[in-house]
């Protein structure tokens, strides 16, 4: 006997495989946000790496730039790490930090364009900004806090603001309690989908 569609050749109804629902909107939704917020966790905890691990691994110190006189190398809101070096080891084209007066714990950044020396070494160094049009007044090498490393662009702003360090850490501290409940709490089992019924 001949069969029609949606039949079989018995006359009874033919089943066809049922395909599996895609998985809904919220759960897609959070997925994302787990992504999302790992991803954030990933970056703070490279920040801290680098602004806080680092500096104290190699000796050397975070500081704020203040001021522009450094543009385009470095901006302020900038962290910039400082090691303190050998004055004989220190070149011109060097960025480094200087205490410009004695006693005083206002800082400069800017870079060597000039070395003198005298009868027993380096006798003191000249600095200038690089966006600045003349030179600073020359520092002897006991003014040097010492090289710049390397440059955070825009941490600084987080630093060094008086609210800057309560909102980071509060931050940090969200992701964390995120981050330890996400891995404490089991995960639910995925929904099994029952097999589809065979012809």
């Amino acid at each position: 006997m001949m069969a029609t569609a949606g039949t079989t050749a018995d006359d009874s109804p033919a089943v066809f495989p049922a395909t599996e629902a895609a998985p809904d909107a919220p759960r897609r939704a959070g997925r994302v946000g787990s992504v999302l917020l790992t991803a954030a966790m990933v970056v703070l905890l490279l920040l801290a790496a680098v602004v806080t691990v680092v500096p104290r691994l190699i000796g050397a110190v975070p500081l704020t730039v203040l001021s522009g006189s450094m543009e385009p190398t470095i901006s302020a809101g900038d962290l910039v790490v400082v090691r303190p070096t050998d004055p004989a080891d220190l070149r011109i084209g060097d960025v480094v930090t200087v205490q410009p007066v004695s006693d005083d714990p206002t800082l400069v950044t800017h870079r060597i364009i000039g070395v003198t020396h005298g009868s027993d070494g380096i006798a003191g160094f000249v600095t200038q900004g690089d966006a600045n049009e003349h030179p600073d007044e020359p520092v002897v090498p006991e003014q040097v806090m010492g090289r710049v490393v390397y440059t955070v662009p825009l941490i600084g702003h987080v630093t060094h603001g008086t609210w800057g360090p309560y909102v980071a850490t509060a931050v940090g501290v969200g992701l964390v309690v995120y981050g330890a409940v996400t891995f404490a709490l089991p995960r639910r089992d995925r929904e099994e989908v029952p097999d589809a019924a065979r012809p």
